[in-house]
């Protein structure tokens, strides 16, 4: 049985006896979020070898990558609209779920099937970004939203962030089924403490899961990212790619159709239209394709070998030792961007993070000469998503209804992901067609990396442009 509970009819804390400790509920939900975005870079360091220790080709050990960013971009939505329905935290808990039976299966397994399995059910664990952004704004006061959300819309730019360091010094360390037995530790710890110090939110909205709209949007999805990551492998204009983006579009458009006749739809798109909205999930892609800009091209740059006269030769635990301060930039200014948000307006936060970003590649264009210069690239490039990310929730969350929180934050949460997914196809075409020899090596060439530092500052200043056109009248806060 549902209770059906309006923004009219809830504060934003249940009661005196069941708000939770604010900072215990920050602490325990910002630690699930920087748990699951781990997942993202969790193999980065092992890459190279899973075609030896899965007995496989490096095309099909891609799919180990490829599988998790599918299944937590199909999840997401779906994982928020449930959420609203039955309830925030056993959802929330359902995911982590998911991440502690992947991890088991990756780690017990040896060949790909089981692992691209494992790291499927990993990546359903995202959703846990968005639902713990909407239990803060159910359960704590008015004052502590901002900055919680602000904070908890960061991890996921901070997970992965250190989840590169975190896995080399695994991986250079230990078997390679470590890692996910960690992963699957961390996962029972996350729960354990969710299960402790997480209320259940009351706010619930009373209908039907709606099926055919998950299975719709899943096909449209899946068509469409596989078809991005797989296009440079494929070839662009191949049959099969063609085809992935021609069924994608007509599934998208059967879709919003089949959506807007439904009463209790997937996903509300009047709602999601409303201009808000929709320029908001606009710029979070373009702030999505400028974030994985940094993830790929720095750590690159500073593994590739000296003799190419602009790499460093790091080793990548080094390299990755010399990015993670580009976690705790984005952590620590979090609630900076939230005060800023308070004073000024989440609108233009998001505006000033992505012009920091965009200063950020500039310095990086500039500034190649040592590993200093790179390093501090990347935090002011850490500095503007942190600002960015943490604006997101804000401007979502005043355009939506209490009881579609959740699944709004979940659309959001999937707008960056395909502007991540979108940037590593882009990035990876540029990395690899402008290329130099260096023996028998085959290294991304100095105006290579120039040209995904561009690519990655038109993405942001795209992110500025759609900024301005989100307006923030009260029809859009109703």
């Amino acid at each position: 049985m549902f209770v059906s509970v309006t923004a009219a009819d809830v504060s934003p804390a249940t009661s005196e006896t069941r708000r939770p400790a604010p900072a215990v509920l920050i602490a325990v939900l910002s630690t699930v979020g920087i748990v699951v975005s781990l997942m993202q870079t969790l193999v980065i360091p092992i890459i190279p070898s899973l075609p030896t220790l899965l007995n496989t080709s490096a095309s099909n050990a891609s799919w180990v990558v490829t599988a998790t960013l599918l299944a937590g971009a199909v999840s997401t939505p779906i994982a928020g609209r449930l959420g609203d329905m039955f309830g925030k935290r056993l959802i929330l808990v359902c995911n982590l779920g998911f991440m502690i039976v992947g991890s088991v299966v990756c780690a017990t397994a040896n060949s790909l099937l089981p692992e691209v399995i494992g790291r499927s059910l990993q990546g359903i664990a995202v959703g846990a970004i968005p639902l713990g952004i909407s239990i803060m704004r159910d359960e704590l006061r008015p004052e502590k939203v901002g900055g919680a959300m602000a904070v908890m819309s960061a991890t996921l730019g901070v997970g992965g962030a250190i989840g590169l360091p975190f896995s080399a010094l695994i991986a250079q360390n230990a078997n390679w089924h470590v890692l996910f037995w960690t992963a699957a530790g961390l996962g029972v710890l996350c729960a354990v403490l969710v299960l402790v110090f997480v209320p259940e939110s009351p706010v619930r909205t009373p209908s039907r899961f709606d099926f055919g709209g998950a299975v719709g949007l899943s096909i449209a999805l899946l068509t469409l990212l596989i078809g991005i990551t797989k296009g440079a492998d494929w070839g662009w204009a191949s049959g099969s790619i063609l085809a992935l983006f021609g069924l994608s579009l007509a599934s998208f458009l059967g879709w919003g159709a089949y959506e807007l006749r439904r009463p209790s739809p997937l996903v509300d798109l009047r709602v999601s239209a409303r201009p808000r909205v929709l320029f908001t999930n606009m710029a979070s892609i373009a702030v999505g394709f400028s974030l994985y800009g940094m993830s790929l091209t720095f750590p690159q740059l500073l593994m590739a070998p000296e003799e190419t006269g602009y790499g460093f030769g790091l080793s990548m635990v080094v390299a990755g030792l010399a990015m993670a301060p580009t976690g705790l930039v984005m952590m620590l200014l979090s609630p900076v961007s939230a005060r800023l948000s308070a004073k000024k307006g989440p609108k233009l936060t998001l505006a000033l993070g992505s012009t920091v970003i965009a200063v950020g590649y500039l310095c990086a264009v500039v500034m190649m000469d040592s590993v200093w210069q790179i390093v501090l690239s990347s935090v002011i490039v850490a500095g503007g998503v942190g600002l960015a990310y943490a604006a997101m929730p804000a401007l979502i969350m005043g355009a939506v209804p209490i009881t579609e929180t959740a699944a709004a934050n979940g659309l959001n949460s999937l707008m960056r992901s395909i502007g991540t997914s979108t940037s590593a196809a882009v990035m990876g075409v540029v990395l690899a067609h402008m290329t130099i020899n260096l023996g028998p090596h085959v290294l991304p060439s100095r105006e290579g990396f120039h040209t995904a530092f561009f690519i990655a500052m038109a993405g942001a200043v795209a992110a500025i442009v759609l900024t301005a056109c989100i307006p923030l009248g009260k029809a859009d806060k109703n």
